[in-house]
């Protein structure tokens, strides 16, 4: 038995999860006079930070030493992925700090991979002293390391200096490839500057690299999340004139989008053509359609959809069908969604609860509203606000009063509307004690406010 069959047969069993074998293939290795090296035990270290963490990672290192085995620059690169992994920036500076101690160089790997893990986690200004020291040891930066500062730049909201950046790369004999022009365009948008990332898209256009599909579901993304529907369809019909064949990610994206703003019949028009192109459907496909159809009020095209992914569907899929059911006033079905998703352990979904909540409210079944508000583990603006709309609906202003006190105490701040119809509630019943409190309980809030 070779070293190298003990490695195939450590790593087919770290990716089918099976670390407890996999250790005692090792011992049983040892045993045969198969002795693992530096090879063995970075898979091991690799599986332990993909499926457990980076402590019990950690603790292969003292086991290698103990088999007279060193760790390397790879084992230390590894730690801290696996750092990167689980947004843990003080454990991979840990790590790099013990590579000096032990004598390993760090190379541009392990450069690359902290700058993105300190970028990721919000380290801004511990990313770049560790991009100088970087400099300082004369190690290299390559397309990679100026492709994470330009992620991070954007990701802090340091747009300008990315651009610049961008723009410096071919004195720093560079030219920008897609993944390049793909991560700029990304945190341009994220920041919010639709204008320079269009334009960034046109000149990738206009480059020796060739957009894909990415490329323009980033921008497009950019454009529906800002409300700049047309510019948003204009970039769909350019990715699809251009021959792209858009995943099921982008035409959700654009059926979502024109939905919400009333063009139906575009809409299923692009679920037409998603359906001609033979576009695989995922979960959020589903769920966008049952969505469009729910706003729709084709609830049985809807239910049918749910049908079809039964076990599959998510706490998304029964919230929308949730507040579908209560929007056309088939509120005892809804309840039973919310059973469903209990039934499965889905988890709690405010959303779902929120829209059960209102519904049962618009059809002045208060007490049942109460009862579902009573179970509740987190609520929000809405639930109150929601709640206490359908308590005045029904003239129970002094039960009102006493939530919306609970509101005003928690910091929950509801509609004005919803404080002015409580107030002019309590006064026309003749409440004025309950009036006066809460009136003065809300000026003492606004103060805070």
């Amino acid at each position: 038995m070779s070293t190298r069959l003990l490695n195939i047969c450590i790593n087919s069993l770290c990716k089918a999860g099976r670390l407890e074998r996999a250790e005692a293939v090792v011992i049983d290795g040892i045993q045969l006079g198969c002795l693992p090296d530096v090879v063995t035990y970075n898979t091991l270290v690799s599986a332990y930070c993909r499926l457990i963490g980076v402590h019990e990672a950690h603790s292969v290192l003292p086991r290698m030493r103990e088999a007279g085995v060193k760790p390397d620059v790879i084992t230390y690169n590894l730690l801290i992925a696996g750092a990167t992994r689980y947004s843990l920036p003080d454990h991979s500076l840990h790590f790099f700090e013990e590579m000096f101690q032990t004598g390993i160089v760090p190379d541009e790997c392990s450069y690359n991979t902290l700058l993105h893990c300190l970028f990721k986690c919000g380290c801004t200004e511990g990313a770049y002293s560790v991009f100088q020291d970087m400099i300082e040891k004369n190690v290299p930066p390559s397309l990679v390391t100026y492709n994470t500062l330009l992620y991070g730049m954007c990701k802090s909201g340091n747009a300008i200096n990315a651009l610049r950046l961008f723009r410096d790369l071919p004195k720093h004999g560079f030219s920008a490839e897609l993944v390049t022009y793909n991560t700029l365009i990304d945190g341009l948008c994220k920041c919010g500057r639709l204008a320079e990332a269009r334009r960034i898209l046109k000149e990738l256009g206009e480059s020796h690299c060739v957009p894909n599909a990415i490329t323009y579901t980033t921008v497009m993304k950019c454009c529906f999340r800002t409300r700049k529907f047309q510019q948003g369809f204009e970039v769909f019909s350019g990715m699809i004139s251009r021959g792209y064949t858009s995943d099921a990610f982008a035409y959700c994206t654009v059926i979502s989008a024109m939905v919400k703003v009333g063009k139906t019949r575009q809409a299923y028009a692009f679920v037409g053509q998603m359906f001609k192109n033979g576009t695989a459907l995922d979960m959020a496909c589903y769920n966008t359609l049952i969505y469009m159809y729910c706003k729709e009020g084709k609830l049985d095209y809807a239910i049918q959809l749910a049908m079809e992914i039964e076990e599959g569907s998510d706490v998304y899929t029964h919230s929308i069908l949730v507040d579908g059911l209560c929007k056309m006033g088939y509120v005892d079905d809804a309840y039973g969604q919310l059973h469903d998703m209990e039934r499965r352990d889905l988890g709690p979904n405010l959303v779902a609860y929120n829209s059960l909540i209102d519904g049962l409210c618009k059809t002045s079944d208060v007490d049942s509203a109460i009862s579902l508000f009573t179970r509740m583990k987190s609520k929000d603006s809405f639930t109150y606000t929601s709640l206490l709309h359908g308590l005045c609906r029904v003239g129970k202003y002094r039960v009102a009063s006493k939530l919306m006190l609970i509101c005003l105490r928690e910091g929950i701040n509801v509609l004005p509307s919803v404080r002015r119809a409580v107030l002019a509630g309590l006064w026309c019943l003749g409440f004025r004690r309950d009036a006066r409190k809460l009136r003065a309980a809300i000026k003492k809030a606004s103060l805070s406010w």
